[in-house]
């Protein structure tokens, strides 16, 4: 029996969403990607299952995923942020939303005004649904590469709800990811700003750098 959390992910045909599908249905999670369309959410799924092969990994589409999941994650552009949630908000009540948004532009990277994409989700959602903000730095290539090795890159959970970041914290080490509890909402807005750092450090010394903890004992 697994007892895992069912896990979807919402926008899962972009970047990032796929690549965290890939790590957790490789780790025995059961994974529903969600898109506006489900013929691309099928599509999807279909070649993560093919990659993985399995056949576990559903397409359907955003609302439909929501309501069939514990855990959800919104993998959405920032120009789609406030649509997407909308649309999954009914579906979500009672559950854990994760939102991996960082409000940055690649062509201009700036750290974004405050409040946090998370905060603007708990803000749209309500207190029905206990808001995670995680995922904002992750590369997305490296989470496609080498599934049963660790990601070399830390995860900075924030919520208001610590059992929830706690549950988001043992997800992403699930995936292979070291990840810390970082304190509140409002602290995202910082962890989307060290976005708009790594995407012109790596822009300027043509590199792959990441976010790493040290001096950090966990328990």
């Amino acid at each position: 029996m697994n007892d895992k959390p069912t896990l979807a992910i919402l926008g899962g045909t972009g970047k990032e969403g796929p690549g965290l599908a890939l790590r957790w249905a490789n780790a025995g999670y059961k994974v529903l990607i969600g898109s506006r369309e489900a013929a691309k959410a099928e599509a999807t799924a279909a070649e993560l299952n093919t990659q993985l092969g399995i056949d576990t990994v559903e397409g359907l589409e955003n609302a439909e995923a929501a309501s069939r999941a514990d855990i959800s994650v919104l993998t959405v552009v920032q120009s789609a942020h406030a649509a997407a949630l909308e649309s999954v908000k009914d579906a979500l009540q009672g559950k854990i939303l994760v939102d991996a948004t960082a409000r940055v532009e690649f062509t201009d990277p700036r750290p974004p005004e405050p409040p946090s994409a998370a905060r603007l989700a708990q803000n749209i959602l309500g207190s029905g649904v206990r808001v995670v903000a995680a995922f904002q730095n992750v590369p997305a290539n490296t989470l496609k590469k080498n599934l049963d090795q660790p990601v070399k890159t830390d995860v900075l959970v924030c919520a208001d709800d610590v059992d929830a970041a706690e549950q988001v914290v043992a997800l992403a080490e699930a995936g292979g990811m070291t990840a810390y509890f970082a304190g509140g909402l409002d602290n995202a807005v910082v962890v989307e700003g060290i976005t708009a750092l790594l995407i012109a450090m790596n822009k300027h010394y043509r590199g792959h750098g990441t976010v790493q903890i040290t001096g950090v004992q966990k328990p």
